[in-house]
């Protein structure tokens, strides 16, 4: 939502989420009726957990979408900034050279091919990914953890759910075993059915009309109206490409790390993939960067996904769904989950990073004691994404976060002015613009007195530089001798341009 909100976009987001927007718990029995049915309905909407916590995190809130109410709102705004976005075309064949890649497209009606040239591709082509494949990339991992049938299909079930809306559902019983989940609270629903080739059983077992049968059964809802939409196979699995970079080719979401879907990280990795590399891709195509920028999205992405992927896996049982005992296993699965369920808990470690002397005591007589702090980084920390504070700029309220997204920002502590004049001139050794801000009761960013001091980890004469996707590059706590020099020196080895 952090970036949705930098593309101005988190409220069509979230529009469309709406209808989940009450989608809230995991539960399990031997139908949907016998566990919905206990529960009270609701007085009053319901609050995402932790809201009040993710306060001091971010200046969005955490959001329930589909993919399939999420993707129409990302169509209509690249069509409407220019995109080009083609349906029912495959991709048959890429190429690439020393100064670009072509993509080879087939229309699926028609037949007819054409090609695309471009300076660089960006395969986000799902876990089944044929770039990848061709590429010959090795991924690791847990591989397959099980079977499943995807079962999407229409029923009316809004009277029954309204109120007492549920996030995910576990059946466990001798004739069928799976897991609903909501699409939207009303007549549209997914069944994820699990079935074990190892006792013979396969895809192919299971039209529509014995699909049908067990989601009745499922259901615990005899004469309900099914229409079955698709039943489509997949595999809950971990797998993690060892390169995402590939010359002018990087892998991205799926393609780059499949993992189950149990853990709410999928998309929401693959949309962070996409933030860390389209602004290396940005400057370099301006020239801004050397190519040696790109090298930096393996290193920092890598580690991400295969945490994503691992945190997920780790909530699953033997057939690949989510576990529904709530033991040591599931108790740290759930443990592994929750500093990334905002989309945060991470730090990037890259050669852009500027290391810093954190001395004495490693830091630790300078970094607040806060929830952001403490469980997630988030206290200005090079490589750690920017420190998120409420702020009053040109009389609007703000978050710091909001200043970036469009370039590097320097942000200063209330007596860093100088830093202001130094970001000028570094601007014009460059030749493009370092936006520069004093955080302070009479700065351009106007706080309480010290808060984003504390929130960033610096003296009101420091100051923290921040990459175009929100993430810190260099902290300087006190103001160095030379600032220029300082600031230059971290924006050419954050471009790598030494």
């Amino acid at each position: 939502m952090e970036v949705y909100r930098d593309l101005g976009i988190d409220a069509r987001v979230r529009e469309a989420g709406a209808s989940i927007s009450a989608s809230m718990g995991i539960f399990s029995g031997h139908s949907l009726k016998e566990v919905i049915e206990v529960k009270p309905r609701r007085e009053g909407p319901r609050k995402f957990p932790l809201s009040g916590l993710l306060e001091t995190i971010s200046p969005e809130s955490g959001t329930f979408v589909t993919q399939d109410m999420s993707e129409p709102v990302l169509v209509d705004v690249a069509r409407e900034r220019g995109g080009d976005v083609r349906f029912y075309t495959e991709c048959v064949g890429v190429d690439q050279d020393g100064d670009g890649v072509t993509a080879t497209l087939k229309d699926r009606e028609s037949g007819a091919t054409s090609t695309v040239r471009a300076d660089y591709l960006i395969a986000a082509d799902g876990a089944g990914s044929p770039i990848r494949n061709r590429l010959n990339v090795p991924t690791t991992g847990r591989g397959t953890m099980g079977h499943l049938l995807n079962i999407l299909f229409h029923a009316d079930l809004k009277s029954f759910v309204e109120r007492r809306e549920f996030s995910i559902c576990i059946v466990e019983r001798p004739e069928v075993c799976g897991v609903f989940t909501s699409i939207n609270n009303s007549d549209r629903w997914v069944f994820h059915l699990s079935y074990d080739p190892s006792k013979g059983e396969k895809a192919s077992d299971f039209p529509p009309e014995k699909c049908k049968e067990l989601l009745r059964i499922a259901l615990g809802m005899p004469d309900v109206e099914i229409d079955v939409k698709s039943v489509l196979p997949w595999e809950p699995s971990v797998r993690i490409a060892e390169r995402l970079q590939h010359e002018r080719i990087f892998l991205a979401g799926d393609a780059a790390h499949q993992m189950p879907p149990w853990g709410g990280q999928g998309a929401n990795s693959g949309i962070a993939d996409v933030y860390n590399l389209a602004w290396k891709l940005a400057a370099v195509m301006k020239g801004h960067a050397s190519k040696a920028l790109l090298e930096t999205y393996d290193v920092e992405r890598i580690p991400v996904g295969r945490a994503a992927a691992e945190a997920s896996a780790s909530g699953a049982d033997e057939r690949g769904i989510i576990s529904a005992k709530r033991n040591l296993t599931f108790v740290m699965g759930i443990l592994k989950k929750v500093p990334l369920v905002s989309g945060h808990g991470y730090c990037y470690t890259s050669k852009v990073i500027c290391a810093e002397n954190t001395s004495p005591l490693g830091g630790l007589t300078w970094r607040p004691w806060t929830v952001p702090s403490l469980f997630l980084s988030l206290d200005g920390r090079p490589g750690s994404r920017a420190p998120h504070l409420w702020v009053e700029h040109q009389g609007k309220r703000i978050s710091t976060l909001d200043l970036s997204g469009k370039g590097f920002v320097l942000l200063a502590g209330a007596e860093g002015a100088s830093w202001l004049e130094s970001a000028k001139k570094v601007s014009s050794a460059l030749g493009f613009d370092v936006a520069a801000y004093c955080a302070g009761p009479e700065g351009d960013l106007v706080c309480s007195k010290s808060g984003f001091e504390a929130a960033a980890g610096i003296s009101s004469r420091g100051a923290i530089l921040v990459r175009p996707d929100d993430f810190v590059v260099w902290r300087q706590r006190r103001q160095p001798s030379d600032p220029q020099a300082q600031l230059e020196h971290a924006m050419r080895q954050a471009l790598c341009l030494q």
